[in-house]
């Protein structure tokens, strides 16, 4: 039960550090994409079942494929979307560590 709990928290919080160290003059702004990039999620809708707390996302949902994440790279490397690809690939990164934990339970 920690794991979802810790997973969730983490998804709220981390883009605030991130915010807070990438874009000190723009932190809520920043914070608000990077937050609102977990709408990638919603790829989570078209998997049966809707939800298994052993399943690793990555490269199971389309948005969490090998061919998204180089698009988020695209996006984090131009200047107007880089807030919106760095909240997706840190989506991405914090979904693998979850990945990682589950596969040492």
């Amino acid at each position: 039960m920690l794991r979802p709990v810790l997973h969730i928290v983490l998804h709220v919080v981390v883009p605030g550090l991130v915010a807070r160290l990438g874009w000190p003059k723009q932190t809520a702004r920043a914070w608000g994409l990077m937050v609102a990039t977990m709408v990638i999620d919603l790829d989570h809708l078209l998997a049966d079942p809707l939800y298994d707390a052993g399943r690793c996302s990555l490269g199971f949902h389309p948005l969490h494929s090998w061919a998204a994440l180089g698009g988020y790279v695209v996006l984090a490397a131009r200047r107007k979307t880089r807030v919106i690809g760095a909240g997706l690939l840190l989506h991405l990164a914090l979904d693998g560590i979850d990945c990682l934990w589950m596969s040492c339970e």
